[in-house]
């Protein structure tokens, strides 16, 4: 007999500085970990596994991240307490209240029906952040901004990666695994100097895709700066990628520059047909 859930769309955001990335492991302190644990606690259902829409490293840090859990009903329910909350923001405060200050769960809300926190995404949006003068390091934000000491050629940084946009091949930039694609569609790869705003001075590379293979985002800005340093020139990340093989030159960029921006759904009446055809998608790919 099927057990009826509800299941509940969480959105969060961490800092990836203490964390051995997103996914559980073994006897280390992972974002998954924590989550599910304070989940245990504050339900009292036991482990109940979330589902993210995007996988992180160690080190990289995320303020659109978004999980789906099932939820047993009367769990649901008993959230409140005698409170008067409902129990969408019934869970927002008793996660408050249970989570490290590096997690923060600012939204919870029924899914609706068919969403699915990781194949119902259409995209997901990446930044990364580099001071290449020392009057754009800011110490409060060391953990958050790759600091190099050479100043870079932005317009040579955005040429380069121009020819890398679309549906691609982009195994010279991932770090193959066994019965994995690395076929991703790149939607944008920009880089930018603000002149104002919190950003204003950094060198600042806006990443989306309709997903992401591992170590493609890091390895994406890692050639971009080759350029931009003048160790190779425009032409060398399409010739990286038209050789569809990972070579020594690639070289991937520390992990704390980067965070995981927003993940971006279609419409609600959409959210199953997208989970189904990307799921089956994966599935025959992995089949190959």
């Amino acid at each position: 007999m099927m057990v009826r859930v509800i299941r509940v769309r969480l959105d969060l955001s961490y800092r990836g500085t203490e964390f051995a990335g997103w996914a559980r492991q073994p006897a280390l302190r992972t974002v998954q970990g924590v989550v599910e644990d304070a989940i245990e606690r504050v339900t009292r259902a036991g482990r109940l596994p979330v589902t993210v829409a995007g996988r992180t490293d160690a080190g990289v840090h995320a303020r659109g991240q978004v999980v789906h859990v099932d939820l047993p009903p009367e769990a649901w329910q008993a959230l409140p307490g005698r409170s008067a909350r409902a129990p969408e923001e019934a869970l927002v405060w008793r996660l408050a209240g249970t989570l490290p200050t590096d997690v923060v769960v600012h939204r919870a809300r029924l899914a609706p029906p068919g969403f699915d926190a990781r194949f119902s995404a259409l995209r997901r949006r990446y930044t990364y952040r580099v001071a290449d003068h020392p009057a754009a390091r800011d110490p409060l934000r060391r953990d958050a901004v790759l600091w190099t000491r050479t100043r870079l050629d932005v317009a040579a940084m955005s040429a380069a990666v121009a020819p890398l946009l679309g549906l691609r091949d982009f195994a010279a930039f991932c770090r193959p695994r066994e019965g994995a694609t690395t076929i991703r569609e790149l939607q944008e790869l920009s880089w930018t100097r603000p002149d104002s705003g919190a950003d204003a001075g950094l060198v600042v590379a806006s990443v989306q895709a309709d997903a992401f293979c591992h170590n493609m985002v890091r390895a994406l800005v890692g050639a971009s700066l080759a350029v931009g340093e003048g160790r190779q020139d425009v032409r060398w990340p399409e010739r990286l990628l038209l050789a569809r093989v990972r070579q020594p030159g690639v070289h991937v960029v520390a992990a704390h520059g980067l965070v995981l921006e927003e993940v971006v759904y279609p419409a609600d009446d959409e959210l199953a047909a997208r989970a189904e055809a990307v799921r089956a998608r994966r599935m025959d790919e992995e089949a190959h």
